[in-house]
């Protein structure tokens, strides 16, 4: 008997000057979810659409519901400078995927991963391990695909967290404050301090 596993897939950290980018899975172990007209996700958007406040809500909820799994995984900058940001990204989906299939087998104890089917939906350029057969990259995911917001969600969740820790160890750069993008006072400060070891060289050549 098979077991399907629909899941969701976005990420978080393209762009920024400095920290990692981080993938992330929203899943539904249900061969009855529809992806477009879930009643659990009814009202969800892409991340960068909600505010702070509502993010957290939708982590809360979604970390709470039976047969929904989620995980993350980070790729840091200087794997980011060797290897480019769309390597980056992928390997960030392989790991975060890992991540999902130890959560499913823990869920599904009565079913052999052979017999788990995974159908996987990621936004943008965003593509999983070819492994993952059934799989399908959706221009602007985030904004037509429930399941892929949510997962736009637990990664901009996951990031902000993640760079509001670093912001202690280089206080010097309020990550906490802007999350590494490039905005006027990152700029500033990379500027007035040089770069980090958290820095994107390839991303700051500018600034060096």
């Amino acid at each position: 008997m098979t077991r399907h596993i629909i899941v969701g897939i976005d990420e978080a950290g393209r762009g920024p000057l400095a920290g990692p980018i981080t993938a992330a899975v929203a899943a539904v172990i249900n061969s009855k979810f529809k992806m477009q007209s879930s009643k659990f996700l009814y009202g969800i958007k892409d991340s960068k659409k909600l505010s702070f406040r509502q993010r957290n809500e939708w982590i809360k909820k979604l970390k709470g519901a039976p047969l929904f799994l989620t995980a993350h995984a980070s790729v840091g900058a200087r794997t980011i400078d060797h290897i480019g940001i769309t390597r980056a990204a992928k390997l960030a989906v392989g790991r975060c995927l890992k991540k999902l299939e130890k959560k499913c087998f823990k869920q599904t104890k009565n079913y052999k991963l052979s017999t788990i089917d995974y159908k996987i939906v990621l936004d943008g350029s965003l593509y999983a391990p070819r492994t993952y057969r059934s799989q399908e990259t959706i221009i602007k995911g985030d904004e037509k695909i429930p399941l892929i917001a949510a997962a736009s969600i637990v990664a901009k969740v996951a990031r902000d967290q993640k760079m509001t820790r670093l912001a202690k160890e280089y206080p010097r750069y309020q990550l906490d404050v802007h999350k590494g993008y490039g905005t006027m006072l990152h700029r500033r400060l990379i500027k007035k301090h040089g770069l980090s070891k958290i820095h994107r060289r390839s991303f700051c050549t500018k600034f060096v």
